[in-house]
């Protein structure tokens, strides 16, 4: 493309969103760029909310991607608490929520998702919280005092992440999960089984296999989880997490092809050429695996980032990336890269009682996945070795006498 004159609009100012505006200055782009976001502050790193957010241990300043004068030094025109209403694609147009309409040359699409809402009686009452922005987060912190109770609706890694922080600030936890183990969408048993031994040493309670049928509350607030059967878990908060679908509304009223996210190529280009998405909005294609997939990670919004960035400037293409995340728990570094798909056999290195040992999902003799916790060098290899699709012998994965260098060699 490299039209450097271009107008670049970019609606959402998340990570993905940031970085792809800091990286098209970087780049080269001399034209305006205007960054859009809902929330009244700067782009910030997201994963910390559950953590040292709610721990006090960070704040928007400390959290944020640059500093607040970058945007005014660099010419990035940033536009806080405004939403995008409609996209006028045929006009290279956007409304926004304050009545402004707003030209486009390129725009790039950096929505996000946001929590899956619980449809239930209840849901609506004070102290129902989710945790996607730095406002809920302080939220869920003003409540997390010592004695409080929360219950945590969903055992997934932000849950889980909550119920730690809500451990270390001396509040009660409580995790509800429907599935037989928690993690069940996301992780291996072994890893399922491992966190929530781990939890309940450090006085987490678990309620598995269980159905939120409905939450109670007096005076309009919060105050129990009723599960059915009738059995009532009183709770002073409640956090929701059960997942989060794409915010691609506005993609798909304005003609873009959806597909449980904003379908995009290997540039981040959706099917019309002068707009891109990013990020956890879209749904693009995984060359290791070959199909397409919706990922929701920060290592996912800064490649696509850098693909729409070196796309709008003309750089060469960044090279394909194995998708990876991570989560703090306790003093517990989980690390995992890749995706499991097509997997014939789980392998285990390490001992989990000892809080170092990694997971291997293999395909034949090719790593598809690896899930390390506390073991940054298996982590790190599993890595390099899912990118280069290289054979591996198993016997020598397995045995922790060989070290993954060898390993990988």
């Amino acid at each position: 493309m490299s039209e450097e004159n271009t107008s670049v609009v970019i609606v959402g100012a998340g990570h993905a969103g940031g970085t792809a505006a800091a990286l098209l200055r970087q780049y080269g782009h001399a034209g305006p760029i205007t960054l859009i976001g809902e929330e009244p502050i700067a782009p910030y790193q997201r994963p910390p909310l559950s953590k040292a957010w709610l721990k006090g241990e960070a704040d928007a300043d400390s959290l944020a991607l640059k500093p607040q004068e970058f945007y005014a030094e660099t010419g990035i025109d940033l536009v806080l608490g405004v939403r995008v209403e409609a996209i006028h694609a045929a006009e290279h147009t956007i409304s926004l929520s304050n009545g402004r309409t707003l030209p486009y040359g390129v725009l790039i699409i950096a929505t996000g998702a946001r929590a899956r809402a619980l449809p239930i009686p209840g849901a609506g009452l004070k102290g129902v919280l989710s945790l996607r922005s730095a406002a809920d987060a302080e939220e869920l912190k003003a409540a997390l005092t010592p004695g409080k109770r929360l219950a945590v609706i969903g055992g997934g890694y932000i849950g889980l992440e909550a119920a730690a922080s809500a451990r270390a600030l001396g509040a009660e936890a409580v995790v509800i999960e429907r599935e037989p183990r928690i993690l069940a969408r996301v992780a291996c048993e072994i890893l399922s089984t491992f966190f929530t031994d781990y939890h309940r040493a450090r006085g987490v309670a678990f309620e598995l296999d269980a159905i939120v049928e409905a939450l109670e509350g007096e005076s309009g607030r919060v105050t129990g989880v009723r599960l059915t059967g009738g059995r009532v878990l009183p709770c002073d908060v409640a956090l929701v997490g059960i997942g989060a679908p794409p915010n691609d509304e506005i993609a798909s009223a304005a003609g873009l092809n959806c597909q449980g996210g904003i379908v995009v190529d290997t540039h981040a280009r959706t099917s019309d050429p002068d707009i891109f998405a990013i990020g956890d909005v879209s749904h693009r294609p995984l060359a290791h695996y070959h199909r397409t997939f919706r990922l929701e990670s920060v290592a996912n919004a800064l490649e696509q980032a850098r693909q729409a960035a070196a796309a709008i400037t003309g750089r060469p293409p960044p090279p394909q990336e194995v998708t990876w995340n991570w989560s703090d728990q306790y003093d517990v570094k989980y690390q995992f890269a890749g995706i499991p798909f097509d997997v014939d056999e789980i392998l285990l290195r390490g001992d989990p009682a000892g809080g170092k040992f990694a997971v291997f999902h293999l395909a034949g003799d090719l790593i598809q996945a690896v899930e390390a916790v506390n073991a940054p060098a298996e982590f790190m290899a599993g890595r390099q070795l899912i990118a280069q699709r290289r054979p591996i012998s198993r016997s020598r994965l397995a045995d922790t006498a060989v070290s993954m260098k060898e390993v990988a060699a």
